[in-house]
């Protein structure tokens, strides 16, 4: 099943897509499917370090067919 990102790249936030919650980050995002309804993606990304998670949830979005070629949107978080 194919599916469309929803993600935002804004450079003023580097730690979008993130959350720390009880020192643990998280990347979350939401995909589009395409019967019209969408899932909120929440996965741990298991560190307590914050550039750690910056590159993991790079990985995470990666693997999910966000970054570079995928549409991205623009805007307000």
């Amino acid at each position: 099943m194919n599916t469309t990102l929803a993600i935002r790249i804004r450079g003023e936030n580097p730690d979008h897509h993130l959350w720390n919650n009880n020192g643990t980050w998280w990347c979350h995002y939401t995909e589009h499917l395409p019967d019209y309804t969408k899932r909120r993606v929440r996965r741990s990304l298991r560190t307590a370090d914050r550039a750690i998670a910056r590159f993991l949830r790079d990985s995470v979005l990666f693997e999910a067919g966000a970054i570079l070629g995928s549409r991205t949107e623009g805007g307000a978080a």
